[in-house]
């Protein structure tokens, strides 16, 4: 038993420690950032979520008074970007390009070097990727109704394009067919372009894209977009309804993008890059870049920002479940 002073002494003591070290934080965010900021983004240079961070860490670099390093570190489906954030030190100075693949890739491994949810402080969303249900011109059907009862009307004969397996694309397919209760093909192709050119050439019947590589095609009339996937129609298709409202009431998928910190980064940190995200992503000259791409600029809270990646990690398993995705 510990006598009584020496007890209050430690007491004492590791109340000092808590003051001692909430004080050191404070410091720090007070003057933070006092150098340069790294985002890693687990994509290529040139797409469109690297494009988006780049226009908002443009206006952050301003604001914050420091640059912003872009780091490309593509691979493994995220893993590797993910895990050099994860092992980074928690002092605000290196970010993860978040992503609802983030959540996907928590599914598709069997063994991750990071807890998803635990090893990292969600801070805001920068934007929405809508996606589009498309049609070859020629099939005959003109809605998501037309569509659901041209498959019933022949069953095993619809095929339906997506990117590779697993992919937000691939997975916003095999929701739609299990949720429209058809008799279809998801098939998956190598990349935007050659999914694109065969619905065009009708070598697919239909397809599901992200908008910002499908914009241009929409546009000049060589696919057709009966929906988009997003609970909002997109503004720059605002006579394109939503799958929701097309027949399949609780149908969403969404791809999004937001920005985290490791785990244990002090909370005025984090609070000052919430502040800053939701500045940049509201200013409209952001907003109108990225509505031309196909995006929704749109912060978040870092509540709602976490809450959004548990939900998507928990839909997202049951349709890899449920379409028998084998785990890598």
């Amino acid at each position: 038993m510990i006598p009584q002073k020496k007890q209050w002494l430690a007491i004492g003591l590791a109340a000092l420690g808590v003051c001692t070290s909430a004080t050191a934080a404070a410091a720090d965010a007070a003057g933070y950032p006092k150098k340069a900021i790294t985002i890693v983004v687990p994509f290529g240079p040139g797409g469109v979520a690297d494009l988006t961070v780049r226009m908002v860490a443009q206006k952050m670099a301003v604001s914050m008074k420091q640059p912003i390093i872009v780091e490309n570190r593509p691979g493994a489906g995220g893993v590797v970007a993910a895990n050099t954030v994860a092992k980074a030190s928690p002092d605000g100075y290196t970010l993860l390009l978040m992503s609802n693949g983030t959540a996907v890739s928590a599914n598709l491994f069997k063994k991750l070097p990071y807890d998803t949810q635990k090893d990292f402080t969600p801070i805001s969303t920068l934007g929405y990727f809508d996606l589009a249900l498309l049609v070859n011109p020629k099939l005959p059907v003109k809605s998501v109704g037309e569509l659901i009862a041209y498959a019933k009307a022949n069953p095993g004969k619809l095929n339906i394009g997506t990117i590779n397996r697993g992919s937000t694309q691939n997975l916003a397919a095999e929701l739609f067919v299990s949720m429209a209760g058809m008799d279809a093909l998801v098939v998956p192709y190598k990349g935007s372009p050659e999914v694109l050119t065969a619905t065009t050439t009708g070598e697919l019947d239909a397809a599901f894209e992200i908008l910002s590589p499908a914009l241009p095609q929409i546009k000049a009339g060589t696919v057709k977009a009966i929906a988009v996937t997003s609970a909002k129609r997109f503004s720059g298709l605002p006579n394109v309804p939503t799958v929701a409202e097309s027949g399949l009431p609780n149908y969403q998928a969404t791809s999004w993008n937001a920005l985290a910190a490791p785990a244990k980064t002090p909370q005025p940190i984090v609070d000052r890059l919430h502040r800053e995200i939701n500045a940049a992503v509201a200013m409209p000259d952001v907003k109108a870049r990225l509505l031309g791409l196909g995006i929704v600029a749109q912060g978040a809270t870092p509540v709602a920002t976490a809450t959004l990646l548990k939900t998507d990690i928990a839909k997202w398993g049951a349709v890899i479940t449920k379409a028998g995705i084998e785990k890598q």
